[in-house]
């Protein structure tokens, strides 16, 4: 194999995607939804839905289409879908954003991330801290900074953090502490307590708090509360969130970064040499979706609440040990009870055995931590209800 050097190897280390030949694998994602293409299983693997979004959203981005929005819009984002977004903020948190200064719009929340971290991780010495299992282009990215990725382990069935482990993992080296919340792979919602605790030792040790919210209205339990919205955090936070999840638009990637405008600058220098610019006629449609009544987000919330029992009912009915998810498309079980001693190969042998996909948890961990989430298993309820109902009669038949 020929050598090729680069930053992508630590990138691809990073992620845990690099073999020991020094060759690359596939993500998990892709590796699953292969097997799901090739067996013909039911894919609750990768989290995307199968449905279309708000017919007034898809309306809009035609629309937009039609009329010549199909050219380079402004560096930060078009102004009616900036002025979009502060008003979301407002509407929904109370916060008070300049559209034109403290808002940049992205390639979706993965860019605002990669650009976020790139912007302000500047080498070996700057730690990022992430609560473990994580949303995999953390480890990547964080890497591909240099840094150094600092995990506070979530462990079953709660997964809530123990804030002495959160307070070991932040230092001085600390440059970032990232929350995702809704979280994803687990569903877990942090407690106030845990937000109050992160806001404090951000401001102890001079760390900027980067939040990742794509799931902020598929929380089941209570409204979302941003850590910006928390005392002493505005200043120190970027808050990122995108209209994929909330909107059934993944494919069209707009994301945006809010936040204090010194900060949502700096982004700015490293992500406008990034994509630049992306997606002009999905914005104005984003912008339309954001502006939908009260009525639409809470019945998205209550819909996606009914197809995480009608998962978790299933799940249990085939003999699994559940986390109950407060958030997010997922739900975690354990497969332990099912003799699974290896999270990745039950997931690749389950196609064949019950004709449904879903992912490890280990997938999501570093190896260091592999072994805590050895029988963790993740499923997507973000599919049709009679997608969710077949799988769940497939799933049983594990019990048999």
């Amino acid at each position: 194999m020929r050598e090729i050097p680069g930053a992508w190897r630590r990138t691809a280390f990073g992620a845990g995607l690099l073999g020991p030949d020094g060759s690359t694998r596939p993500t998990i994602f892709a590796e699953m939804s292969a097997l799901a293409a090739r067996t013909g299983a039911i894919n609750l693997g990768q989290g995307f839905p199968d449905e279309d979004g708000p017919p007034a959203v898809l309306e809009a981005a035609r629309a937009a289409i039609a009329h010549g929005v199909n050219q380079y819009p402004p560096g930060r984002g078009i102004p009616d879908l900036l002025d979009a977004i502060a008003e979301h903020q407002l509407r929904f948190y109370g916060q008070h954003l300049d559209p034109h200064r403290d808002v940049l719009v992205t390639a979706g929340a993965t860019e605002a991330l990669a650009a976020t971290l790139l912007a302000l991780v500047e080498g070996p010495d700057d730690e990022v801290v992430v609560f473990e299992p994580y949303y995999d282009s953390y480890a990547a990215v964080v890497a591909l900074a240099g840094a150094r990725l600092v995990t506070v382990p979530l462990r079953w069935p709660d997964f809530q953090p123990d804030p002495d482990d959160l307070r070991a993992a932040v230092s001085n080296r600390t440059r970032v502490i990232l929350v995702n919340d809704p979280h994803n792979p687990t569903g877990a919602v942090f407690t106030r307590e845990l937000q109050d605790e992160v806001v404090r030792l951000a401001e102890r040790h001079d760390a900027v708090i980067v939040t990742d919210e794509v799931y902020e209205h598929l929380a089941f339990d209570g409204p979302h509360v941003p850590i910006a919205t928390l005392p002493g955090a505005w200043e120190r936070t970027l808050t990122i969130s995108s209209g994929g999840k909330t909107f059934s638009t993944t494919g069209w990637k707009i994301g945006w970064i809010a936040g204090p405008s010194d900060l949502v600058d700096a982004v700015l220098a490293v992500k406008q040499f990034l994509t630049y610019v992306n997606g002009a006629p999905f914005q104005p449609a984003i912008a339309t979706g954001l502006r939908l009544p009260d009525a639409f987000f809470d019945d998205i919330a209550e819909a996606m609440r009914a197809k995480r029992d009608l998962l978790g009912s299933g799940l249990r009915a085939a003999g699994f040990d559940v986390s109950v998810p407060s958030g997010s498309y997922f739900t975690v079980m354990d497969a332990a009870p099912l003799g699974a001693t290896d999270a990745a190969e039950f997931c690749r042998a389950l196609p064949e055995r019950a004709g449904v996909v879903a992912i490890p948890l280990t997938a999501f961990a570093s190896p260091a931590r592999r072994a805590e989430y050895a029988t963790l298993v993740r499923f997507a309820a973000c599919k049709r209800v009679e997608v969710l109902e077949d799988a769940a009669s497939r799933l049983a038949a594990l019990a048999g």
